[in-house]
């Protein structure tokens, strides 16, 4: 495996890698957008990077994902990518940018390959989506797969709840996870399904299963990094872990300096610049008219 040392010179997760993660140390994925938290993410050895689409809810402040364009994935891969050289980077293929055909798809994951330097791409759905992963990962572009609740079509079908409790629908999303692995999937996202299903999926396929809302037994977990940092303390979903309240520390650091500013307690002395005396004497010779 490759190194996981907090440096600079860490060897990048290939696809082989990945797709072989299996029954091992659990792989940590998060979802980012830019430059200084990819480069904070790598030097914490996090080993997936993950622009999604749900940049478009939280950082555009969009009303879902599905109004996110791939101009707008390929920039924020572009910035992730040039703050996180080292680490293996998945972009988010952006709703109707693969459902209409295969060569539609391919297409698309070229760009985020080509243009945004990513690693590899991710597409939503299972058995409906097969031929898809099929015909990118023929061109040699790695796929990971998503399955349970598809947050771009999450609002018109099921809603945002838990995937998989029913008899039918457990058993649609284990003929899904095999149906991508056998389609050349490297890995299969697992999102808000019942830690049970979630261990049967990961024990029926031979990929890593990477979970969000899907329990411990899958081969790693993702988290959107905004989220788990506290950043928007109004969402808290019950599988989320938050790890610092960034919220709260914000908020204080902005109160802070709106204070400072109003009480003109900053800028002091410290923060500011002099004028050299040579041309201050001269300014206040009159010179400053000429």
């Amino acid at each position: 495996m490759p190194k996981t040392a907090e440096s600079p010179d860490r060897t990048k997760l290939t696809a082989v890698h990945i797709a072989s993660a299996t029954g091992s140390r659990p792989l940590s994925m998060l979802a980012l957008y830019d430059a200084q938290m990819a480069r904070l993410a790598e030097e914490s050895g996090i080993d997936l990077l993950l622009v999604g689409d749900s940049m478009g809810m939280v950082v555009l402040g969009l009303e879902s994902t599905a109004q996110v364009t791939i101009d707008e994935i390929l920039h924020h891969t572009q910035a992730v990518r040039r703050g996180a050289p080292h680490t293996h980077i998945v972009a988010d293929l952006p709703f109707m940018t693969y459902q209409v055909s295969d060569e539609q798809a391919v297409a698309s994951a070229g760009r985020l390959v080509k243009e945004g330097r990513a690693d590899s791409v991710k597409l939503e759905g299972g058995e409906a989506m097969a031929s898809r992963i099929a015909a990118i990962a023929r061109i040699g572009i790695p796929v990971i797969a998503h399955i349970g609740l598809l947050p771009q079509t999450a609002a018109g079908q099921s809603g945002f709840k838990v995937q998989g409790r029913e008899i039918a629908a457990a058993k649609q999303l284990l003929r899904d996870a095999k149906a991508v692995a056998e389609a050349g999937a490297i890995a299969i996202v697992v999102e808000l399904v019942p830690s049970e299903l979630a261990e049967r999926i990961t024990k029926l396929v031979s990929i890593p299963t990477i979970g969000i809302g899907a329990g411990v037994h899958c081969d790693g977990q993702v988290l959107v990094a905004n989220d788990m940092l506290g950043a928007d303390d109004r969402f808290k979903p019950r599988f989320l872990k938050t790890y610092a309240d960034l919220a709260g520390t914000i908020r204080g650091a902005f109160s802070a300096y709106a204070e400072d500013v109003r009480t003109r307690a900053y800028p002091t002395p410290k923060h500011s610049f002099g004028l050299p005396e040579e041309t201050a004497a001269a300014l206040d010779a009159g010179d400053d008219a000429e």
